[in-house]
């Protein structure tokens, strides 16, 4: 189950998420939909990066049986701008960013990993038949 705290005025369908939050865990997740100024203010206290960023992922350890898997805080104006750049729709960019939001907290890590994130990432986006991820896309531009 997906717990969401909207911490912003921007409107945005989630029904999306449930079905991708079951395909990839049982464990509960909470996800924060936020402006850039929250995120950068998060991005700065936890990384030391004093700028927004569009998804912030904080796994918690499994201590306690039925602990949540952690929690994935989104920034909705990324949301809109990333769909706006990239021609589809505001849901579909959530979407990704809760996809890769997710692989986070199971563990995966893109810039560590020999492409297992991306992979799966891939898998995941055909699954829901999603457009291509800031990963793909960015692995898209190097090849050209």
């Amino acid at each position: 189950m997906i717990s969401i705290d909207k911490q912003t005025d921007s409107f945005i369908e989630t029904t999306m998420l449930d079905s991708i939050a079951k395909s990839l865990t049982t464990k509960d997740i909470e996800l924060i939909l936020c402006d850039n100024k929250k995120i950068r203010a998060l991005n700065k206290q936890y990384r030391g990066i004093d700028k927004a960023t569009d998804v912030l992922s904080f796994p918690l350890e499994a201590i306690l049986p039925n602990m949540p898997l952690g929690s994935i805080v989104i920034s909705l104006d990324y949301v809109h701008k990333g769909a706006k750049e990239f021609g589809h729709t505001p849901q579909e960019e959530l979407a990704l960013l809760f996809i890769h939001g997710t692989l986070h907290l199971l563990g995966f890590d893109h810039e560590i990993d020999q492409g297992q994130m991306r992979q799966e990432e891939h898998r995941l986006i055909k699954q829901f038949n999603l457009p291509d991820s800031l990963i793909v896309r960015t692995e898209k531009g190097e090849k050209d």
